[in-house]
């Protein structure tokens, strides 16, 4: 209804502007940002800069929050973490598959080899080291304990037939090479495509394919030298220890008797 001059008696009318709809999240007015990192920086750095800055910038009464892919990552914790549970986990199932917790030590020692080949790889390549490279290396454990297991596994078999513990390993060595190169290098040529993945998720097939690649050569053409040389120090150390505790405990030596006086008999 209208009044005499023509106003509304009921409502006021104003032009304003304002938004379409209101994003929420977890039950709050939020605004959803999309950040992507700088070239030659890694997510991790960029979700550290980011909340450098919402501290400083943002007022107490606003906070911020991850979503998607970035709060696994954030909830996932650092892939220094995952790495040494993962060497955790293959550790406890060698030691109880082979009964023994001196040979896991063999094959978990030739595994920064491919660590290091892996970070070679993505340094030539300039990657980033992001979750897809952590995952790599994840799968990297595993590949490069295959080598070492199998002339491990040999040497250890030829250690109780009763060779000696140089020979050993030499056997292991020299009996293994042809299955390890067979392998590699069947894995290697299958991962090729990986290697100049495109399209879509091609930076994240590139990434685990130059991981696995590289870290697999390093492996492959370095860490299956250096098994026997672990074995041999390792076994060494093994033995050693094993004696200590039996020369600790040594049997109680015998009461010696008292020699008895013969007395003369008197006639």
């Amino acid at each position: 209804m209208r009044n005499k001059s023509g106003d509304s008696t009921l409502v006021d009318l104003r032009k304003s502007s304002g938004p379409e709809f209101v994003t929420r999240f977890n039950e709050y007015r939020g605004v959803e940002i999309f950040a992507a990192p700088a070239p030659g920086y890694s997510t991790g750095q960029a979700m550290a800069a980011v909340e450098a800055v919402a501290k400083d910038v943002l007022p107490h009464d606003m906070g911020y929050a991850w979503n998607g892919m970035s709060y696994q990552e954030s909830i996932a914790g650092s892939g220094l973490g995952i790495f040494a549970l993962s060497l955790v986990l293959v550790f406890l199932i060698l030691a109880a598959l082979y009964h023994s917790w001196s040979l896991p030590w063999s094959v978990l020692l030739t595994t920064p080899v491919a660590v290091a080949g892996a970070y070679v790889g993505l340094w030539v390549r300039g990657l980033d080291n992001d979750v897809y490279a952590q995952i790599g290396l994840i799968m990297l454990i595993g590949l490069s304990a295959k080598n070492a297991i199998l002339i491990v596994e040999y040497a250890k078999a030829e250690l109780k037939k009763g060779a000696s513990l140089i020979d050993a390993a030499l056997n292991g060595a020299r009996r293994r090479l042809r299955p390890i190169l067979m392998t590699s290098f069947a894995f290697i040529f299958g991962l090729l495509p990986l290697w100049n993945a495109l399209g879509a998720g091609g930076v994240a097939r590139r990434l685990i394919g130059t991981v696995t690649i590289t870290g697999t050569l390093f492996s492959t053409g370095i860490a299956i030298f250096l098994v026997p040389v672990l074995f041999v120090v390792v076994e060494r150390i093994s033995q050693r220890w094993q004696r200590r505790p039996a020369q600790s405990v040594r049997p109680a030596e015998p009461a010696m008797s008292r020699p008895v006086p013969l007395r003369q008999r008197v006639g």
